[in-house]
């Protein structure tokens, strides 16, 4: 089944390859209605914050800490004064907790010294700051400052290579390669819906391809279970039985453990 699915595509031509992936950020909209940012906050820095914290860990987690980091520490310059061993204490849960929290307090200092105590909203400004790097600097830009931007985490980088739109590891180069790809306007809300789709139905080890809506359009359908009941349990997320209900499937295969909110970094 995978192998014939990969032949299919194997002749694509670029202008093939761009129509097909327009499509399939169609049908993903269509897929993905309730995508958005995972990570709780209200302002330009607490969405850096929460960014930096997200690294190895689950966005789930980081939003139990953030409300205790948020009131404790409000502007960049309450960041550049911590107390270390304290907001070690605090950030301990999110895992790797004294690289973040150097992070923290050191992106505190640049902003006090660079930026007058206020985030920029420019990438190359962004990128210059500790701990926020081009993944980071396009989560904050498309999501607190509406400056499209693509994110390219984990699941981003597996599904563009399943799809067959790259052929390629690099975060920045597979950027630039979805960029033209994918029209600007689209980028941030492109990106939330790939990563949901990643969390939700095409998992690493075992993705749902019989309860997926790019099943037609993937050269890599077949990797993961085709039949309906293996594949509608793997579906996760609290509109499991929805995506399901999507392709034709019956929800019922959908175990209810499923429908808790995925909790994947």
């Amino acid at each position: 089944m995978l192998a014939r699915s990969a032949k299919r595509f194997a002749g694509e031509t670029p202008i093939g390859r761009k129509r097909r992936a327009r499509k399939m950020a169609r049908v993903l909209a269509e897929t993905h209605p309730d995508a958005h940012c995972e990570l709780d906050f209200e302002t330009p820095l607490q969405l850096a914050v929460a960014t930096i914290l997200s690294a190895q860990c689950t966005d789930k987690k980081v939003n139990e800490v953030t409300p205790i980091v948020f009131k404790r520490y409000l502007s960049a310059a309450d960041y550049a004064a911590a107390d270390r061993m304290e907001m070690e204490a605090i950030l301990r849960p999110t895992g790797f907790f004294r690289a973040k929290t150097d992070s923290l307090i050191k992106l505190g200092q640049a902003l006090e010294e660079r930026h007058e105590g206020v985030l920029p909203h420019t990438l190359d400004e962004l990128v210059a700051l500790p701990g926020i790097g081009r993944k980071t600097a396009n989560v904050i830009l498309g999501n607190a400052f509406d400056v499209p931007g693509i994110t390219v985490d984990t699941h981003f980088r597996r599904l563009v290579n399943r799809f067959g739109w790259v052929h390629e590891e690099d975060p920045v180069k597979i950027e630039f390669l979805v960029a033209e790809l994918i029209e600007k306007r689209d980028w941030t809300m492109f990106s939330h819906r790939i990563i949901f789709h990643g969390r939700r139905v095409c998992h690493a080890k075992k993705p749902a391809c019989g309860a997926c809506s790019l099943a037609t359009m993937c050269p890599s359908y077949g990797l993961g279970p085709t039949e309906a009941a293996p594949a509608a349990k793997l579906l996760k997320g609290p509109r499991a039985r929805e995506l399901a209900i999507q392709v034709g499937l019956d929800p019922d295969l959908v175990p209810a453990a499923a429908i808790a909110t995925p909790d994947v970094p």
